[in-house]
C-alpha cells in the first residue's frame, strides 16, 4: 500500500448494504451467541460465583484472547506477521479456536476480505453505515459480503492446503475443541474438591463456577472486545495515517484488547506484528511477541516500515510547533 501523509480527512462514505439478504438470520451465528450470552449471566448468581473463576476468566482473556486470537488467529495466521515453530502455531491456533469465533481459515479469509475492501461495498463487517451492523449485525443476518465459502476461495486458499487447518474446518472439528476445552474448567473444579474430601454437590457446583466463568463468561467477553475492534475502532478515534477507509486508533479499545485498538495504524501497514506505534501506544500482543522472539521461539518478525515511522514523527513534530506557537 502505498502511504500518503497523515491525515485526519473524513471518513469514505458509508458503503451501501444492497448485499444483505433481505434480513435472513444465520442461526449458526445467533443461536450460539444468544445461548452463551445467557449461560453467561447465570455465572453471577450467587450459586456459581467464585473468585477463582473471576481469577480464570480475566487469565483466559489474555491466554484465549491475547494469545489465541490476537497473535494466533490475527497477527499470525491472518498475516503472517511473525513465523515460529508448527507446534507454536498450532497451540495459539487451537487456543484461538477455544474463542468461538470460527475456525482460522474462516476467520483469516473474511478478515483479508476485510482489509482489501475496508469500508467499502464487500466488507464483510464495516460499521460506516451502522455500528452494529459491524459490532454485530454482520454475524447474524445474512449477507453477500461475508460468504465463507467464497471468501476461503479468493482470500485463504494457502491456508486450506495445510492438514492442520483443514483438519480443523472438516466437521466442525475447531467447535469440538472448543467445547472440550470448556469442559475441562468443570472438570478441574469437580476435581479439585474431590481430592480436598469435599461432598458432590459442592464438586458439581465449584465445577459448574469454573465452567461458566472460564468459560461462557471468558468467551463473550473475548467476543465484546474481537467485535469491539470491528465497530469502534472504524468509528471513533484518532488517524496517523491518512489510509483509505475510517480506521482509527482508539486508546480505550487497545487497552482492553491489548493493542488490537491501534487499527489506523494497522490498516497503514497491516503485516506489520506490531501495532502501537511508540511508547504512547501501548502493545502487550506485540511485546508477547517480542518476549518470544528473544528466547527464540519467534522469527522473521515484520516491523513498521521506516517510512510509517516517518510520517509520525513528522506529524509529532508539527503538532509540537503548533503547540508552541499557540503558547
Amino acid at each position: 500500500m502505498s502511504m500518503r501523509e497523515p491525515s485526519d480527512d473524513p471518513a469514505p462514505a458509508a458503503p451501501q448494504q444492497a448485499s444483505l439478504q433481505s434480513l435472513r438470520i444465520k442461526w449458526r451465528y445467533a443461536s450460539p451467541i444468544i445461548v452463551i450470552h445467557l449461560i453467561a449471566i447465570s455465572a453471577f448468581l450467587p450459586s456459581f460465583f467464585s473468585w477463582t473463576g473471576v481469577v480464570l476468566a480475566v487469565l483466559g482473556c489474555y491466554v484465549f484472547g491475547t494469545l489465541g486470537m490476537n497473535i494466533g488467529y490475527h497477527r499470525l495466521v491472518a498475516h503472517r506477521s511473525f513465523a515460529c515453530p508448527l507446534w507454536l502455531e498450532y497451540v495459539l491456533v487451537i487456543l484461538g479456536a477455544c474463542c468461538l469465533e470460527e475456525s482460522p481459515i474462516v476467520w483469516a479469509a473474511l478478515h483479508r476480505q476485510h482489509h482489501h475492501m475496508a469500508d467499502k461495498e464487500g466488507d464483510p463487517h464495516s460499521p460506516v453505515a451502522s455500528f452494529l451492523w459491524g459490532h454485530l449485525g454482520w454475524l447474524v443476518i445474512k449477507s453477500d459480503n461475508a460468504e465463507a465459502g467464497r471468501s476461503i476461495v479468493r482470500y485463504a486458499p494457502d491456508l486450506t492446503s495445510d492438514r492442520f487447518y483443514s483438519w480443523l474446518e472438516v466437521g466442525d472439528n475447531w467447535i469440538k475443541v472448543a467445547l472440550l476445552s470448556v469442559a475441562a474448567f468443570f472438570v478441574a473444579g469437580f476435581v479439585a474438591v474431590t481430592i480436598e474430601g469435599g461432598p458432590l454437590p459442592e464438586a458439581v457446583r465449584f465445577g459448574c463456577s469454573l465452567l461458566l466463568w472460564g468459560g461462557a463468561v471468558r468467551i463473550v467477553a473475548v467476543w465484546h472486545l474481537t467485535w469491539s475492534v470491528n465497530s469502534i475502532t472504524h468509528l471513533w478515534g484518532y488517524r496517523n495515517y491518512m489510509t483509505p477507509d475510517n480506521s482509527r486508533n482508539n486508546l480505550l479499545v487497545s487497552l482492553i484488547t491489548n493493542g488490537e485498538g491501534w487499527h489506523n495504524n494497522h490498516h497503514a501497514d497491516p503485516a506489520s506484528a506490531r501495532h502501537g506505534h511508540g511508547w504512547r501506544e501501548p502493545d502487550v500482543a506485540w511485546l508477547t511477541i517480542h518476549a518470544l522472539q528473544s528466547v527464540g521461539l519467534v522469527w522473521d518478525v515484520a516491523l513498521p516500515s521506516p517510512g510509517l515511522a516517518e510520517a509520525l514523527e513528522a506529524r509529532a513534530l508539527r503538532g509540537a510547533a503548533g503547540g508552541a506557537h499557540q503558547n
